[in-house]
């Protein structure tokens, strides 16, 4: 026997148990309903409990707080936006009129995001709203430790002193 006529008899059972049973049903006076069920009821008073998310939702936009949660959201995603090899090496630190400032680990690192900026823009914008972000500022090492040995010149600032 064929699949095509394995499955038309499959549903040729189907369709008489479905028979059956809604024949079976109607002698109980339990037929299913014809008419969808209506999604009224009670309405909501403030002083009823809601579902947290909504709740979280609503308090964030009576606080003004929406924006801020959305870049703190961002920030604790940043490897899952930008990519494991550069959340390695970059941190985003903070976000100020449209400006966000990123932390490097080395000057090649901060080198590396100032060429990626657009497309890093254009990223963040896709996670927080079009024209949320409209410039990236990279800083480079900080307090890095000091080389050790003998050669050295007088008043550089160590491994930072190539970043410009």
């Amino acid at each position: 026997m064929s699949d095509e006529n394995v499955a038309a008899k499959g549903a040729a059972m189907a369709r008489e148990k479905l028979a059956q049973a809604k024949a079976d049903a109607a002698k109980r006076g339990q037929l299913p309903r014809r008419e969808p069920r209506k999604k009224g009821g009670p309405k909501r008073d403030a002083a009823d409990p809601q579902l947290f998310g909504r709740a979280i939702m609503d308090l964030l936009a009576e606080r003004g707080w929406e924006r801020s949660a959305a870049v703190g959201g961002v920030f604790g995603r940043w490897s899952e936006i930008v990519g494991s090899d550069l959340a390695a090496h970059t941190k985003p630190e903070s976000f100020e009129d449209g400006e966000v400032l990123i932390a490097a680990d080395s000057t090649a690192w901060a080198t590396q995001v100032r060429l990626l900026a657009r497309t890093l823009i254009r990223r963040l914008n896709e996670e927080l709203g079009e024209g949320t972000v409209k410039k990236v500022k990279v800083r480079g090492p900080q307090n890095a430790p000091r080389p050790s040995g003998g050669l050295r010149v007088t008043g550089s600032r160590g491994p930072g002193d190539t970043y410009g």
